[in-house]
């Protein structure tokens, strides 16, 4: 039995974007989609209330997916779309239903006037037991948004994809998320930009300020370790076009400016447990909360 690419569906705006974003990478992909919506059961008491009638529990269990399924068939012909409702607590179900998923697909909330997206307790939730890459999709994300302006100024979605952007700690290099950049440029058709970030060992941070051969050392010396990770990498994918980027200062800073060019941002995320909530580490975290592209959460040990 293939893998799917599955999506959460709520009926959000958010979510309906993520199942759009679901579908054309399944398209991609060339796997089925699946849609999963979750029917959380309301306490006895509020279920009695009028606004929580049979009429509103018809609708989000009925008409949302059909609808939501009926729209992608029509703009996504071929595709093969499924739907599955199931009831409990989300996160829980959402875990349950990667099991059988390539990925899992979520949707955010945009932040107003910022650019980035909010990742709400459900969505850090699965990402704090995912074993499968997760993609948070925001609100209002459009197939054009991923693509290059057309040639008068225009975003079209005819356009070439925008590059890949992949955070990437030299020191922890993991082949799951490297593989999964790559493969995603490849079904793209577009290039792989690699972004490092790096300071400097403590002791050299408080240095005089004038050891600026000190600081070409080290800059070049992480240069040479990026390009040696990568090296079976580009070998293995030659028509991939790669840029590396060296940068010093805070990783998640350059990977959140990368994003405003990106038509996907992937990041890592140590797969060990945290009984205290999700580990998703500080980059991560930053680049979930402020990227304006796509963002695909590869767990890896």
């Amino acid at each position: 039995m293939p893998r799917t690419v599955t999506v959460g569906l709520d009926g959000s705006a958010e979510s309906r974007a993520a199942a759009e974003w679901a579908a054309r990478e399944a398209q991609l992909l060339g796997l089925p989609l699946k849609l999963v919506q979750v029917w959380e059961p309301v306490p006895a008491p509020m279920a009695q209330a009028p606004l929580l009638g049979a009429e509103t529990h018809q609708y989000w269990t009925e008409r949302i997916p059909r609808e939501t399924s009926d729209g992608i068939r029509q703009r996504h012909p071929g595709l093969d779309v499924s739907g599955e409702q199931l009831s409990g607590p989300p996160a829980d179900v959402l875990v349950g239903a990667m099991k059988d998923a390539e990925l899992l697909v979520l949707g955010s909330r945009a932040l107003g006037g910022i650019g980035g997206f909010m990742v709400g307790s459900v969505g850090l939730s699965v990402l704090a037991h995912a074993d499968r890459p997760v993609v948070f999709v925001r609100a209002g994300e459009q197939a054009a948004d991923e693509h290059d302006m057309d040639p008068v100024g225009i975003p079209s979605a005819a356009t070439p994809f925008r590059p890949v952007v992949l955070g990437l700690d030299i020191e922890h290099p993991d082949d799951e998320l490297i593989g999964f950049a790559f493969a995603a440029a490849a079904r793209r058709s577009t290039s792989l930009r690699v972004v490092h970030g790096w300071n400097p060992p403590a002791y050299y941070a408080y240095g005089p300020s004038a050891d600026l051969e000190q600081h070409g050392t080290l800059a070049l010396r992480e240069a040479t370790a990026l390009t040696e990770v990568l090296r079976p990498w580009t070998e293995k994918f030659p028509a991939i076009e790669v840029t590396e980027g060296c940068h010093y200062g805070s990783p998640g800073n350059h990977l959140v400016d990368a994003s405003h060019k990106a038509s996907l941002v992937v990041v890592g995320r140590h797969g060990r447990r945290n009984p205290l909530g999700a580990h998703i580490g500080s980059v991560t975290h930053a680049v979930l909360h402020h990227s304006t592209a796509p963002v695909a959460v590869v767990s890896h040990g």
